[in-house]
């Protein structure tokens, strides 16, 4: 019989340190998060529906009645005292798109203070996916036309994604994409914007008049010590936004600068638990619908008409510009955001979501190569001593967004029956409490609630199996 070891030669059992769960890439939102991208997108799908619309009637109306098409797009109408006697076509371009902008700014504002770029590093792989997405196709531009002898001007052309024309595309084609691959397209576009704003800014910008700059700068300070002051009432900062707006565009920087700097100075978080959104929330929850529904398909009615002849097609793929601006959108942005997200989640040691494949990722990247409003915005800004070949670079930017469009839905119909499943059991509320089950796992209350509904079922099965029974009995039911 052994004897029992001395204390001090007894073995011990020392417990491993369980290394942290390494992080998701593309994981599941949290609620707040998925609430607040479901209402943004579902007010961007309906915009891109629109948008598609506003693109086709463009296309049809400027290849039946071209002049008649020219002629309204080019009326002007404006203050000529204040440099504001601009041509339809141009304020839809300077002024709707800085809504469009607004809204923008607002989106990065809140991803910044209270969304995923809050998180360092769960910004980073939006974040480098987006800059890889806009440098792969501006790299793609750039050895096409240095190949074949065309112009550098077009180089930022493919570079940006259009978030409502893409959803529009989800829309028609009845994908039901997980909320975190919405989420991750819906950021990839919101950073894209940023930088095509910064592109324009430091880019497309001469002959600047200081004054106006001045005043431009002058009234953003004063929006923004007005915020600061909690001072409210729309009838203060419309006709200020206004003023900012006319002298942002008189300076000579692009206009739509303006909408995004008044943007950022929202407040896009909740100071306390009294308040359910915050200003900038409450803010673009009003003006979305306008941007969405009205500044941008009025912006691609004005700009997206033109001539798509045979040998207008034919010059989209023979000229370097043209053809650059279709593989930029195609390739470049399919190849330069799988290939970011992919070294983000090398380099940090991330986890692709159990649920997702990395061609799913390769997919919404290609629905990212549909480049519709910012793109034609850039190709009116790039070539505009070139009327003829704007409205190339603009049939160029229409192709290449088709094709990606074709090519992405054509994969993500691949994929189709796995996105409706993991979408079922994202939105699946077997309690009726309002909030989708899976969200719910870890409350007692839950599966309480849960246990009274079965057993009620089951309540229900035993007094059909005591009729059923006796039925039996009194020779009424089956052999």
């Amino acid at each position: 019989m052994c004897s029992a070891l001395p204390a001090n030669r007894r073995s011990t059992h020392v417990t491993a340190p369980v290394p942290p769960p390494r992080r998701k890439v593309l994981g599941r939102l949290s609620l707040p998060e998925r609430n607040f991208v479901a209402d943004a997108l579902r007010a961007e799908t309906v915009g891109g529906v629109l948008l598609l619309v506003a693109a086709v009637t463009a296309l049809i109306w400027a290849n039946t009645a071209g002049d008649a098409y020219e002629s309204v797009r080019g009326f002007h109408l404006g203050p000529a005292s204040l440099g504001l006697h601009l041509s339809l076509q141009h304020w839809a371009a300077d002024g709707l798109l800085a809504v469009f902008f607004f809204v923008a700014g607002i989106e990065l504002k809140r991803e910044l203070v209270a969304g995923d770029l809050r998180d360092p590093r769960a910004a980073a792989l939006p974040v480098v996916a987006a800059l890889c997405g806009m440098a792969a196709p501006a790299l793609v531009y750039v050895l096409t036309n240095t190949l074949g002898g065309g112009s550098m001007d077009g180089w930022a052309v493919p570079t940006a994604t259009d978030i409502a024309f893409a959803l529009a595309v989800l829309a028609v084609i009845g994908t039901s994409l997980p909320s975190a691959l919405r989420a991750f397209l819906l950021t990839l576009a919101v950073v894209d914007d940023l930088f095509a704003i910064l592109i324009i800014a430091v880019f497309f910008t001469s002959d600047l008049n200081f004054p106006a700059l001045g005043g431009a700068v002058l009234g953003l300070v004063v929006f923004w010590l007005l915020l600061r002051k909690r001072v409210r009432g729309w009838y203060i900062y419309v006709p200020l936004a206004l003023a900012i707006w006319g002298l942002m565009y008189n300076s000579g920087v692009h206009a739509t600068i303006a909408g995004v700097a008044m943007g950022l100075m929202l407040r896009c978080h909740k100071e306390d638990e009294s308040e359910r959104h915050s200003p900038g929330e409450h803010i673009e929850h009003l003006v979305r619908p306008l941007s969405a529904g009205l500044a941008v398909p009025l912006f691609a009615l004005f700009s997206a008409g033109v001539s798509v002849s045979g040998g207008a097609l034919g010059d989209v793929f023979t000229k370097p510009e043209t053809l650059g601006v279709v593989l930029g959108l195609v390739v470049g942005k399919a190849v330069g955001i799988f290939g970011g997200t992919w070294l983000a989640a090398r380099f940090t040691k991330a986890e692709l979501n159990d649920d997702l494949a990395w061609p799913d990722v390769f997919a919404v990247a290609s629905l990212a190569g549909i480049g519709f409003t910012v793109s034609l915005l850039i190709g009116e800004l790039a070539f505009t001593e070139d009327p003829l070949l704007t409205d190339e670079v603009k049939a160029a930017v229409l192709t290449g967004s088709l094709t990606a469009a074709v090519l992405s839905g054509i994969l993500l119909k691949l994929r189709n029956a796995k996105y409706r499943k993991l979408w079922e059991e994202e939105e699946r509320d077997e309690d009726l409490s309002g909030v989708p089950d899976i969200y719910e796992l870890e409350d007692p209350e839950y599966h309480r609630r849960m246990a009274a509904i079965y057993e009620k079922k089951a309540a229900e099965h035993r007094r059909l199996a005591e009729v059923a029974g006796g039925e039996r009995k009194d020779g009424n039911g089956p052999a």
